[in-house]
């Protein structure tokens, strides 16, 4: 597949494991993007994206809830599968929903339908200690297995909302000891969110795996952010991490609307945007019409 890079072209190589791990020691920053669905993927291989993700975020984007707990095994499949059709040349991360990894075995049995029925590369559940027989279970079992600490969406309701986590020494050194509980159950990645910069740096430092952050600071190994939050197409809120590069909701309401006021004028759709009919028929066609009207 061909990739537009500048004013040339390049192949896109699909990113790998090793690679991903490499990054570590190379000091490549990867550069991961959430992604809902098959034409955001699109957008994501052509521009040369490290990682899609497919995270369970879509429940709000995609379907309108308020958070990520809704979100369903079959929902993320069907979701990533269409990802991967988007995507084919990128390494997909698959994020596992809320209780879909709460035993060893719903575990397996979920990461598999990833794995199988959508083509993703790995997965993502949430979780350090507490989590860390489940993901070992997913390595030994052959799967590759990230995780997610810090503000971790499927806890939303223990920790009151939406809220930082790691500003007092106690609490940074419990997502000390999950990030080291995640490295040693075989993880190949984990994922900061909402920690702050200086914390998760120091963090990142003592690891042997790459880190990734989404509202963690320049200090990790690569960062994530949601393609419809960077690109300004969801617009409920804006997360303090997210930076705007576009503003496509702008744009497409604009379109619409000048849409919406042709087609009221009678402007739209004009020749250039209708077919045509050969005249001779045009004629024949009229004179069945008169025919058919004196029966």
């Amino acid at each position: 597949m061909n990739i537009p890079v500048g004013s040339g072209a390049t192949e896109k190589k699909k990113r790998n494991l090793q690679e991903i791990r490499e990054s570590k020691k190379t000091g490549e920053k990867m550069v991961y993007m959430s992604v809902p669905d098959y034409t955001s993927a699109k957008w994501a291989e052509t521009a040369g994206v490290d990682v899609a993700v497919v995270g369970d975020s879509l429940a709000m984007i995609a379907h309108g809830h308020p958070n990520t707990i809704p979100a369903t095994m079959d929902m993320m499949v069907m979701h990533a599968a269409s990802i991967r059709r988007g995507a084919p040349n990128t390494f997909v991360l698959g994020c596992m929903p809320y209780q879909s990894y709460n035993t060893i075995d719903r575990a397996l049995q979920n990461a598999t339908r990833f794995m199988q029925d959508a083509a993703c590369d790995a997965v993502k559940p949430q979780g350090g200690k507490s989590q860390a027989h489940i993901l070992k279970a997913l390595v030994d079992a052959g799967i590759p297995t990230a995780s997610h600490i810090g503000m971790t969406p499927h806890t939303v309701a223990v920790f009151g909302g939406f809220r930082i986590q790691g500003r007092t020494a106690e609490t940074a050194m419990k997502i000390l000891e999950d990030a080291f509980a995640i490295q040693d159950a075989g993880c190949f990645m984990l994922e900061f969110e909402a920690v702050p910069a200086k914390i998760a740096t120091v963090i990142s430092k003592q690891l042997e795996i790459p880190t990734i952050g989404i509202g963690a600071g320049v200090g990790t190994d690569g960062q994530i952010l949601l393609c419809h939050d960077l690109l300004g197409v969801f617009s409920d809120f804006k997360p303090k991490f997210t930076k705007r590069y576009a503003n496509l909701t702008e744009v497409a309401v604009k379109g619409i609307k000048e849409y919406i006021g042709e087609v009221k004028s009678g402007k739209f759709p004009d020749d250039d945007h209708s077919y045509s009919v050969d005249e001779k028929e045009y004629e024949k066609f009229l004179g069945m019409v008169e025919k058919r009207k004196q029966i």
